[in-house]
């Protein structure tokens, strides 16, 4: 397998890491929540700067920890779609010019085909078919993972992501950002049947509802207008109780969607990535289901949840060790459907 250096700027953090196939020599996560946790939510033009003050300090610190010089790395990748233009384009800019000053060959990843492969750094054994659910801030998708760039779209969210949603319930209950840590941490202290939530469902013209897909707006404005009533009633926000409930719901939810897909496509393992892989009513509500209907259910560990680079070098080291290679003309977007991830790369063999 060939050694990556990877580099991850899609949204707001600076990451670096160095990888090969499933190993990981170093890994380098420098966060800007302290930067945009005054605003509420990631500025991208902030975004932007952050990453141009920092992409260089973490490409040393990520050879340094791995011990490893230029003639001991085989490829070049970095994060181009999908995620914010201006922040995508410090983290491709970086990678391309290291490929062209060392000569290597350049990989631009999906940065969703990256949280896939999250689950492969701490799993040797998992290999496709199986289905991932992918759960973060700007996406919920349960995905059939056949191979190496091969996807397939099963399930997604109508409107807000799970993350999402957990950032905008936590701005209702003036908790800060990010919203998923504190809602989590509160949750551990509330009672998660203290009010009853709305499970969101999407029609389907036909009648019924789509098995798969999610809906959390209304979810959130269910909570909006529990706290609008428990104001009115001059009553004191139970906010641990309130955080537990929404959080039960929403694990709740999201586990249903996915063991009734994996069941429905005879897939009997659920990787799980993306940030709210982290929730851990998620961890514990899901495991009890795959348990009960004898499917195994993977997460990553906890550091590879968030956005990282060493995720999106194991998915470069396989994409390089078969002949993929991206030419240095790729550009980034903002959206881009992971089952066109391969339109990224073109193939040596």
């Amino acid at each position: 397998m060939a050694t990556v250096l990877a580099i991850e700027t899609s949204c707001d953090e600076t990451a670096v890491a160095i990888v090969n196939n499933r190993q990981v020599y170093s890994s380098i996560v420098a966060s800007q929540i302290p930067v945009h946790c005054q605003y509420g939510g990631v500025v991208p033009e902030v975004a932007s700067r952050q990453h141009l003050e920092t992409i260089n300090q973490a490409i040393t610190q990520a050879l340094h920890q791995a011990q490893l010089d230029w003639d001991q790395i085989d490829g070049i990748a970095a994060t181009c779609a999908p995620g914010l233009v201006g922040a995508l384009l410090v983290g491709l800019t970086a990678a391309k010019t290291l490929a062209m000053l060392h000569n290597k060959p350049f990989l631009g990843v999906h940065h969703l085909e990256g949280h896939i492969y999250a689950t492969y750094l701490s799993e040797p054994s998992l290999n496709p078919p199986f289905l991932s659910l992918l759960v973060s801030g700007g996406h919920t998708s349960l995905i059939y993972v056949k191979d190496c760039g091969s996807y397939e779209t099963l399930g997604e969210t109508r409107d807000d992501a799970a993350g999402e949603a957990f950032d905008k319930v936590a701005r209702l209950l003036k908790l800060g950002y990010p919203g998923g840590p504190v809602i989590d941490k509160l949750a551990q202290t509330g009672n998660p049947r203290a009010f009853t939530l709305p499970e969101g469902k999407v029609s389907l013209p036909s009648g019924g509802y789509h098995p798969y897909d999610n809906s959390f707006s209304g979810l959130k404005t269910a909570v909006l207008r529990l706290v609008q009533q428990l104001e009115k009633e001059q009553e004191p926000l139970p906010v641990a109780d309130l955080a537990a409930s929404f959080q039960e719901t929403v694990a709740r939810s999201l586990t249903k969607r996915a063991i009734a897909c994996a069941l429905d496509y005879s897939l009997g393992t659920i990787a799980v990535g993306g940030g709210v892989a982290a929730n851990t009513s998620l961890r514990k509500i899901l495991q009890a289901s795959a348990t009960e209907h004898n499917l195994r259910v993977l997460f990553p560990p906890m550091k590879y949840c968030t956005d990282n680079a060493a995720m999106i070098g194991c998915a470069a080291s396989h994409h390089l060790s078969l002949g993929h290679t991206s030419p240095l003309t790729l550009g980034v977007e903002s959206r881009l459907p992971l089952t066109q991830v391969m339109k990224l790369y073109y193939s040596k063999f």
